[in-house]
């Protein structure tokens, strides 16, 4: 009996709900879905562009101390080659960037790179603080 009061009780709340809220106009209720929807999408399209831009610098790290070891190496193919993918890491980063200043920082170490790659290409060495000097740029890019 205790069983049957409690559905019959529950039954009439939920009709009660029901009616209530069939009443009341939906406008405001879409319009709240419609800005919380734009909030996600504003915060997810955000963090995939700081992601992009943090795996473009990281490579970009990544391929400068590979580049530096072949410095180090005298191997200036294998590291023009790496400052290769630097430039194309870089690049990568700077789609992913909103401000400009950062886009800006981006392409003037995208044009010291390819200064440094042009000289290895042709076979002039490099001194390593060159390479040191671009690292830590990109290092404090990261670090932003």
């Amino acid at each position: 009996m205790l069983r049957f009061l409690g559905l019959l009780v529950l039954l009439i709340m939920a009709f009660g709900l029901g009616y209530v809220t069939g009443q009341l106009p939906l406008h405001p209720l879409t319009e709240k879905v419609r800005e919380l929807s734009r909030n996600v999408l504003d915060t997810t399209l955000g963090m995939e562009h700081n992601l992009r831009r943090r795996k473009g610098l990281l490579d970009a790290k990544g391929h400068l101390v590979d580049a530096k070891m072949h410095v180090m190496d005298r191997n200036y193919g294998s590291a023009s080659r790496e400052m290769a993918e630097v430039v194309d890491a870089l690049e990568q980063a700077i789609q992913g960037t909103r401000d400009a200043a950062g886009a800006a920082r981006m392409r003037s170490i995208v044009g010291e790179v390819r200064e440094a790659r042009l000289e290895l290409s042709m076979g002039k060495r490099l001194p390593h603080g060159r390479i040191d000097t671009l690292q830590r740029e990109v290092d404090d890019l990261l670090s932003d």
